[in-house]
Order: structure tokens, then sequence, then C-alpha cells
């Protein structure tokens, strides 16, 4: 159940249609929905301001399918499904093809993007070419909740007059998504840069002494800036997940 739709159901009881008892009975239907193989958590939008959000890696295209359309039948409005493969894609679509699949981040998106409601807007900037697929899963996941997002792409310290060019904007963010591999640098630079939150996203990107992303990760967790925080390894779906929060508070 949707803020508003609680909001609604409020309202009819002030306004007389609804008696106290039948509210009760409306908000207390089915706050989840067993499927067998999932448990849909139809109250999290009222309880966070974020909706529930399918995990697509391991599940069956029956699964997804099946999940989407238990929240399309709560009237959830918008629906973001991360980690999805192409081929899985391509079977889900099928039974909602209003789908929008954006292959680079393996995200699928159901239902119309929302307009922007944030405070400000959000940058997701990359160490290099090769971050893009975990920053896209940020920036489309950030925008699916309501955010203007401003895409700053290989902007590393392998060339920092790149950045520094874009001062200007990045200086004017609410917060900063950083996705970056190798020796993770770039949220330590703009941490230095900015007077907002930076949210480092730590990218499986490098040559053998990357440890898979581990090395980005530490260097990231030790940064000597103020106000940086660290998702885990390849995490841009949280980074866009809490860079939405910090902007709409």
């Amino acid at each position: 159940m949707s803020s508003h739709n609680a909001l609604e159901i409020l309202k009819n009881i002030e306004a007389g249609k609804l008696t106290p008892e039948e509210a009760l009975l409306k908000l207390r239907v089915q706050p989840f929905e067993e499927l067998g193989y999932a448990t849909v958590d139809h109250h999290r939008q009222l309880r966070t301001g974020i909706a529930e959000v399918i995990y697509g890696e391991g599940k069956t295209p029956a699964q997804i399918s099946g999940i989407a359309a238990s929240m399309l039948d709560k009237q959830q409005s918008v629906i973001l499904i991360t980690r999805m493969s192409k081929e899985n894609a391509e079977i889900v679509k099928k039974d909602h093809p209003t789908m929008v699949y954006h292959e680079l981040a393996r995200v699928g998106i159901i239902g119309e993007m929302p307009k922007p409601n944030g405070i400000g807007y959000i940058v997701v900037a990359t160490g290099g070419t090769t971050d893009l697929p975990v920053a896209e899963e940020a920036a489309l996941t950030a925008e699916a909740f309501g955010n203007e997002v401003i895409r700053l792409y290989d902007v590393g310290v392998a060339g920092l007059h790149r950045l520094l060019a874009k001062l200007e904007i990045v200086m004017g963010a609410r917060c900063i998504v950083a996705v970056a591999g190798m020796e993770g640098a770039l949220p330590s630079v703009l941490g230095g840069l900015v007077d907002c939150p930076v949210i480092a996203v730590p990218v499986n990107v490098g040559y053998g002494a990357c440890f898979n992303g581990l090395s980005a990760l530490l260097t990231m967790l030790n940064s000597c800036a103020s106000g940086v925080c660290v998702m885990n390894i390849d995490n841009g779906f949280g980074g866009g997940y809490l860079a939405s929060m910090i902007n709409h508070q």
C-alpha cells in the first residue's frame, strides 16, 4: 500500500465515507502477500517511503513476472527490477510488455518514471567507462525513486582535469554517488571538494591485485575525506537508494 492510498482511506473516514472499522480492514488486508516462492511486502512504501524492489538475480522469469503482477495488483506505480539478465528480461516482457529493459545496467522498469520531486539533484560519477554498468544501476535507481540525476562518466584521477572542468555541477549536487574500480580514489577526491555526502561504490574492475574490487573497497573505507560512506562492491542499487533518501530528507 502506498502512502497515497493510506491518506485516501484516512480522508474517507474524515468525510464519513468509511467507518473506522471498514478502514481498519482495508489497512490490514494483505500487508504482504504469500506467493509460495516469495512474500511480497506491499506496505514497504508506507513504512519507508520507497516501495518493494525486485532483485532479479537467481530468480526465474516466472517468479519475476509473478512478483511484478502482485505489485501491479496493489497499484504500485513503478516497479524496479535489478540484476536481471537480457534473456530473462525478454521472457518477462511477454507478461509485462510495458517493461523497459536497460541492458547495460541489467535493470528493468515497469511503469512510468516519476517526475523528480527531490530537493536537488544527484550526481553519479565514474572513474572510468568500465564502471558504467554499476553507475547506471545507481542512476536508474535514483531516477525511479523520483530524483534528477546528472551523469559525469569517465572523470577519474588518471585525468583529474576532466573532473575539475565539471566543478560547478559537482559543487551544486545534493548528493554524489562515486563509482570506481582500480584503486578507488575518486570518492576521496570528491569528498575533499564538496559540502554534500559522497556515496562511494567500489567496482570489481582492475588487474590481479584489485582482488575483485576489494582494493577499491579498502581505499574507500580508508578515505581521508570526511563525509564519505561506502557501499558493498558493485552495489549500484544501494548507492542510488541512499542518495534518494538523502535528496528527499
